[in-house]
């Protein structure tokens, strides 16, 4: 027994050893079983995921499609064709005219934007840097002065003359609510009753637009002369008169083809649109005129008193910018001949003011000003500016910076132009509108400063002309983004360094005759004034 002992001992090691060997390979194959497992389950997880997001992809891009053709009615010839019919009877004219824009209801982006908290962080960094501006003009009125007083003088004299802004805008207005509408009422009562009809529409076309050059046109060219209204007081007048002619041409434009068109059946009256839907219309934020658009339920009286607060921050934001950043390099204590050099460091110096100004200015009126009348009136389609910061091309730039005018100048600029060339010269109908709204940006800016210097009408009519067909929709790479930005930084800083000059120019240099040349000869190119 004793001896038997040692010879079954390694035997049973062995037994044990063959045991773990073999539970230890059962373990591997399952670990490995498991493991084959799972990257097949990662694998089915994979073409799941592909397979969801190829659903969810070709959804969104149904929903876009189905939203754009809503937005976008198609051109005539592509409608037919996607309708299967070829009316070959139909003329061009009545096909032009079932297309327009649609309005929908949808908030403003930057509403939507500001919902993401990393958005709303560079709102509130813009915030506080109006409160450093606050800070920085305390300190330096403290440090000069010995008080800490606010004083917002260019801000009172910029907005002086009220009383007489109010009179010119109470005339327009009151002329543009009547005097187009009865006149429109008048002519289509006449149209389908008399056999001149030519000669109706040329004589009333004719006497409507000699009234409206003379209160439109003249009237507010000389309440801004005669009473040599502040530079704000004169944007006013001269904005109003600009909106006011566009409104009244979409009115007509909208409204006269229908009644050309629509002849009354005997015994019917004429259908004509409601004078509440004219008035409206003048105070609704589109100047594209329809009978009705999309309302909201109810105003937001909160959301009206926030963007009322954020206009009037605004205003204090373009004072501060002006105050500590254009008028110390502007006015400089020694004098400044014109030179090279000079030009150089002025239009850097005037970047940083300058793109803070335009941004001002599209948050103070494309965002808070148009969405503070949508909210009044409850008008319900707030598109009125796109991702204009994300295009990567000038021509979508222009498309997208304000919706409001660009829709009128396509409507009523380009496809018109088109339709009377027969759908031909599509270049020179994009000309034609860049050329028009750069005449009437750089009349705006006339008037408003008191003296002419064609900066805005060279860099829209030829530089933006230039660059909108070479950087067209075809560029989409990031790249061509951040030269948008590095134009639009440049085209500001050259704006506001060639205008802040020509100010003080005027001021110490004034002309000493009524010539042509002098008149148009810029006085900062010879100027050299001391203050």
């Amino acid at each position: 027994m004793t001896t038997d002992e040692p010879t079954n001992e390694p035997r049973h090691r062995n037994s044990k050893a063959c045991q773990s060997d073999e539970a230890s390979s059962h373990v591997g194959n399952q670990e490995h079983k498991q493991e084959e497992d799972l990257r097949q389950w990662h694998k089915s997880i994979q073409k799941l995921k592909m397979k969801v997001l190829k659903q969810v992809q070709d959804q969104l891009e149904e929903i876009l499609e189905k939203a754009l053709c809503e937005s976008m009615e198609p051109p005539s010839h592509l409608k037919s064709m996607l309708n299967g019919k070829t009316s070959k009877n139909q003329s061009s004219r009545s096909q032009r005219m079932n297309g327009g824009k649609v309005f929908m209801e949808r908030p403003s982006l930057l509403d939507e934007l500001f919902e993401i908290s990393h958005i709303r962080t560079i709102y509130h960094m813009f915030i506080a840097v109006l409160l450093i501006f606050c800070l920085s003009t305390l300190a330096v009125d403290y440090i000069d002065q010995g008080r800490l007083v606010l004083e917002f003088d260019l801000l009172s004299y910029s907005f002086g003359n009220l009383g007489t802004v109010t009179i010119a805008w109470v005339i327009m207005f009151v002329y543009t609510l009547f005097v187009p509408y009865y006149a429109l009422e008048l002519w289509s009562s006449l149209y389908h009753q008399i056999p001149w009809k030519l000669a109706l529409s040329l004589g009333t076309g004719f006497i409507l637009c000699v009234i409206q050059t003379c209160v439109l046109g003249l009237y507010p060219i000389h309440t801004i002369v005669h009473h040599q209204l502040p530079p704000a007081s004169r944007f006013i007048v001269i904005l109003e008169q600009i909106r006011f002619m566009m409104k009244t041409y979409s009115f007509i434009r909208e409204t006269a083809p229908v009644i050309i068109k629509n002849t009354p059946k005997k015994g019917e009256n004429l259908r004509f649109p409601t004078f509440s839907s004219y008035l409206y219309f003048l105070f609704c934020p589109t100047l594209i005129y329809r009978e009705s658009y999309p309302r909201n339920n109810q105003i937001r009286w909160r959301y009206v008193a926030i963007t009322l607060g954020k206009i009037l921050a605004c205003l204090f934001y373009g004072y501060f910018i002006l105050v500590r950043l254009c008028i110390p390099v502007f006015r400089p204590e020694t004098n400044q001949p014109f030179s090279k050099r000079t030009m150089v460091l002025a239009v850097f110096h005037s970047i940083l003011p300058g793109i803070m100004l335009l941004l001002l200015c599209f948050f103070a009126f494309l965002h808070c000003w148009l969405n503070l009348f949508g909210e009044l009136l409850r008008f319900a389609d707030r598109m009125f500016y796109k991702d204009w910061w994300n295009s990567t091309s000038f021509a979508n730039y222009y498309r997208t910076w304000n919706v409001v005018v660009h829709d009128w100048l396509y409507y009523y600029g380009y496809r018109d132009f088109l339709w009377l060339s027969n759908r031909r010269f599509r270049a020179a109908a994009m000309l034609s509108v860049f050329i028009v709204s750069a005449v009437v940006h750089e009349y705006a800016l006339a008037m408003g400063f008191g003296f002419f210097y064609p900066v805005m009408f060279l860099l829209f009519a030829v530089f933006g002309v230039a660059f909108n067909f070479t950087m067209n929709d075809k560029r989409q790479s990031p790249v061509f983004n951040v030269i948008m930005w590095a134009c639009l930084f440049l085209g500001q800083g050259v704006q506001v360094c060639l205008y802040c000059q020509e100010w003080y120019a005027q001021i110490h240099c004034p002309r000493t005759g009524d010539g042509f040349w002098e008149l148009v000869m810029p006085r900062s190119w010879s100027c050299s004034y001391q203050t």
